[in-house]
């Protein structure tokens, strides 16, 4: 049957959900507690509302790899005049899948899902890994990016 390209319902959320988990802890985050919970509050309410957005890659009904992009808006700038940002997230490809083209797809998936909701930009704080995939697709870094945490 081979790797089909779908968006994320309801039906694929907890597997979707898991991903996440393990792409953080790939990713070296510190487990503090049971992010289940909240992940899946999250993409329920943001998923009802237009305001996250996901692709998946699904091989023989094993999803394969994961895309995310939460649509925010701040106040319009001339550099996004329309003041919507979509913030990737959850991108991840299981290991044995890597090097393939898949993030590359899911990836143009949801640019595409940006631009069709009037976004201006695409953001993303890529892992070491990601950076190779997001440069060849056009993203350029932006040295101005400061958090604080609370």
């Amino acid at each position: 049957m081979g790797i089909i390209f779908q968006k994320l319902t309801e039906n694929e959320l907890d597997q979707f959900i898991q991903m996440r988990i393990d792409q953080l802890r790939e990713e070296g985050a510190q487990e503090e507690f049971d992010l289940k919970p909240a992940l899946k509050e999250y993409y329920q309410g943001h998923m009802a509302d237009g305001t996250f957005i996901s692709w998946l890659a699904v091989d023989n009904g094993t999803i394969i790899g994961t895309s995310g992009m939460s649509i925010v808006e701040k106040p319009p700038y001339f550099g996004c005049p329309s003041g919507k940002i979509g913030l990737l997230s959850s991108m991840f490809t299981d290991q044995a899948y890597r090097r393939k083209g898949i993030a590359k797809q899911l990836l143009s998936r949801v640019v595409e899902e940006a631009r069709a909701q009037g976004c201006g930009t695409v953001q993303i704080t890529a892992s070491d890994m990601g950076v190779m995939l997001y440069t060849s697709f056009g993203f350029v870094r932006n040295d101005n990016f400061m958090q604080y945490q609370l």
